[in-house]
C-alpha cells in the first residue's frame, strides 16, 4: 500500500538494521524494512555443493565489483589501497562475516581525552553495556569470562574450541608472556533459540547453512517479523525526500521490476552501512539541502574508517587441523591495544587467529608465495602446505581523517542509474607504522609457537569489510551529523543508526558495537515518542 504512511520506515536489513525494528517493534508502531537484497536460503550456500570454495571467488565472493549479484551495486575503490566488501540481502555482511565479535574498550570512546587525537564519542562503554548485554543475548554469543582485557562481561554461550591450531598459537602467545583469549564469537557452541550448533565445517564467511553463526536473517528478523514488523524485499532507495519545511517525509526507491515507487513515513532510519549510507545521503538532493540531506556541516561522507589489516602466516611441521572449526573464531590478543608512545605510533591493535586454509585457498597461496612448486614435485610440495599453515589478521585502529572519504561518481551507476559510491582513502604514516609493527610480532608469536617460515601481507587489500565514521556522531552540528543518540542534526526525523555515526573505530571489528548502539537507538526512540521531534 504505497500510499499509506508508515510510523517507521528503516532502509536497510543488516546488522543495525534488524536490531532496531525488532526493538521498535513492541511499541505497535507501522514499522517497514526496506532491503535491495532478498532472503537467503542456507539450502543454496556453498558449503552444500562441491564447488564451495569456487564460489567464495565468485557469486558469495567479498566484493561486490566482482560478485555480479543483480542486488548488489558498483564500488569505484580504485584510490584505495583497501577494496569495499560488503553484502546485500536480508542480514546484510552478516551473511558473510566471520562473526568474530569484540566489544569496544571502555578507553575506545574517550581517544581524545586520553590520547589527545580525534575526538571522544558522546557515549561510553557504561551507557552501552546493558545494549552489549541484549545483543549477547539475541545473537547468541559464546565466550569464556575473565579476559583481563575488558570489564566484566558475561558470554551466554561456552566459547568456540581452540582446536589444535588455537592450543598451539596459544603456546606460542605464553612463550612470550603475551595476553591471549578465546575469542567472543556470535556462533552457537550448541543449541540455542532454535539455532543449530555449529558443526566446525569451516568456511563461514560463505554463509552458513548449518545457522550456526548469528547473522541476522536467523536471530532478529524471525522475532520482529512475528512481532509485525514488515520486509521489503529488492527494494532499492534512491533518495531521501523532504516536505516543505525540510522534514524527512518518505523515499523513493525502485522494486523488483524497476518501477520507481515512493514511500512516504513519519520517521526515517537508514542502515545502509558506512559506504551506503553517505551515498543515500549524498543523491538526496533538495533546495533544503543542495548538498545531500542532513549534510549541513559538509561531513556526510569523511572521515571514513576501514581498520587497515595485516595478515602473517606461518607454516608448520606438523598437520593442525586447521580447517576444523570457524574461519576467523578462535583465540585474540590485545596485547597491543592501547597506546605506548614508545613504540612510535598512537592507538594500537588486536591480533585474531584464523583457522587453516582450505585445499584450494592452500593452492593458490602456495603459488603465490613460491612455496608450491609444478611437475613432478607438485603433489609432495602440497603435502607439505597443506594443513600446515596457521596465522592471524591483525586489526589496526584506524583514527579519522577528511581527507577518507566517500563521494558519488560522476561516471558510474548502479542497475538502476543510481551514482555510485567512489572511495578515496589513503593510509596515515600512524596507520603504517602500527602495520609495520604489528606484523614484527605476528611472526614472533608465529615462531614462538614453531612455525619454520612467516609471511606477511600488509595491507590486506581485500579487508574493507569494516566501514565508519562518514556520518559521525557528536553534540556539535557542527562537527558531527548525528547526535548522541542517532538523530540527525538537520532533520529532526532521520536517524543514522549503522558505522557510518562512529567517532572512532577503536582496535576491534565493529558489528558488536553497532547493534549495540541501534538497540541504544531505539531504546531513546521510544523514550522521547512524545517529543521525538522536538
Amino acid at each position: 500500500m504505497p500510499d499509506e504512511v508508515v510510523d517507521v520506515l528503516i532502509v536497510g536489513s543488516g546488522a543495525a538494521g534488524a536490531a532496531l525494528a525488532w526493538s521498535l517493534a513492541d511499541t505497535r508502531m507501522k514499522i517497514v524494512c526496506l532491503e535491495q537484497g532478498d532472503w537467503m536460503d542456507p539450502a543454496k550456500y556453498p558449503t552444500t555443493a562441491m564447488d564451495w570454495q569456487l564460489r567464495g571467488f565468485g557469486d558469495m565472493g567479498l566484493s561486490p565489483n566482482g560478485r555480479g549479484r543483480p542486488e548488489d551495486y558498483p564500488i569505484n575503490d580504485s584510490e584505495s589501497p583497501i577494496h569495499v566488501s560488503n553484502f546485500n540481502a536480508v542480514g546484510g555482511s552478516t551473511i558473510l562475516y566471520a562473526a568474530h565479535f569484540p566489544r569496544f574498550h571502555p578507553a575506545d570512546f574517550k581517544v581524545r581525552t586520553l590520547d589527545g587525537i580525534a575526538d571522544d564519542w558522546p557515549i561510553d562503554y557504561r551507557l552501552l553495556e546493558p545494549y552489549y548485554d541484549e545483543n549477547a543475548r539475541m545473537m547468541g554469543v559464546a565466550g569464556l569470562e575473565g579476559d583481563p582485557a575488558y570489564p566484566p562481561k558475561k558470554p551466554t554461550l561456552p566459547p568456540v574450541p581452540l582446536g589444535k591450531l588455537g592450543e598451539t598459537l596459544g603456546r606460542g602467545f605464553n612463550k612470550l608472556g603475551w595476553h591471549w583469549w578465546p575469542s567472543d564469537s556470535a556462533i552457537a557452541t550448541r543449541e540455542y533459540e532454535g539455532r543449530a550448533p555449529c558443526i566446525n565445517l569451516g568456511p563461514c564467511i560463505t554463509g552458513c547453512a548449518q545457522g550456526a553463526k548469528a547473522s541476522t536473517d536467523v536471530t532478529y528478523w524471525p522475532v520482529a517479523v512475528r512481532r509485525g514488523v514488515e520486509l521489503w524485499t529488492r527494494c532499492r532507495v534512491r533518495e531521501i525526500t523532504v516536505d516543505e519545511n525540510g522534514m524527512a517525509d518518505g523515499v523513493l526507491y525502485y522494486d523488483a521490476e524497476g518501477v520507481e515507487r515512493k514511500q512516504k513515513a513519519e520517521v526515517v532510519v537508514v542502515a545502509c552501512n558506512g559506504v551506503g549510507t553517505p551515498r543515500l545521503l549524498l543523491n538526496s538532493v533538495s533546495s533544503h539541502f543542495p548538498d545531500g540531506i542532513a549534510n549541513r556541516s559538509g561531513l556526510v561522507g569523511k572521515n571514513l574508517m576501514f581498520h587497515p589489516y595485516a595478515m602473517v602466516m606461518g607454516l608448520f611441521d606438523e598437520p593442525l587441523e586447521g580447517y576444523k572449526g570457524p574461519t576467523g573464531c578462535c583465540i585474540m590478543s590485545q596485547e597491543f591495544y592501547e597506546t605506548d608512545p614508545s613504540r612510535g605510533f598512537l592507538r594500537g591493535y588486536t591480533m585474531e587467529t584464523l583457522r587453516g586454509m582450505a585445499p584450494l585457498s592452500t593452492a593458490l597461496w602456495g603459488m603465490s608465495s613460491g612455496q608450491l612448486s609444478s611437475g613432478e614435485g607438485h603433489h609432495e610440495s602440497y603435502q607439505q602446505l597443506w594443513d600446515r599453515t596457521a596465522g592471524m589478521v591483525v586489526i589496526c585502529e584506524d583514527l579519522p581523517e577528511e581527507c577518507n572519504q566517500v563521494t558519488l561518481d560522476p561516471e558510474l551507476e548502479d542497475g538502476n542509474g543510481i551514482p555510485s559510491p567512489r572511495i578515496d582513502y589513503r593510509l596515515s604514516e600512524n596507520s603504517k607504522k602500527m602495520l609495520e609493527h604489528c606484523v614484527a610480532r605476528g611472526k614472533e608469536v608465529l615462531e614462538a609457537a614453531g612455525a619454520r617460515k612467516t609471511y606477511a601481507e600488509a595491507p590486506l587489500g581485500v579487508a574493507g569489510w569494516h566501514l565508519m565514521g562518514t556520518a559521525r556522531m557528536g553534540t556539535d552540528p557542527q562537527k558531527s551529523v548525528v547526535n548522541e543518540w542517532g538523530r540527525c542534526h538537520d532533520v529532526k526525523n532521520l536517524f543514522i543508526i549503522d558505522g557510518s555515526i562512529f567517532v572512532t573505530a577503536a582496535g576491534v571489528n565493529p558489528t558488536n558495537t553497532i547493534q549495540a548502539l541501534s538497540l541504544y537507538i531505539a531504546d531513546k526512540i521510544k523514550q522521547n515518542l512524545a517529543n521525538l521531534f522536538d
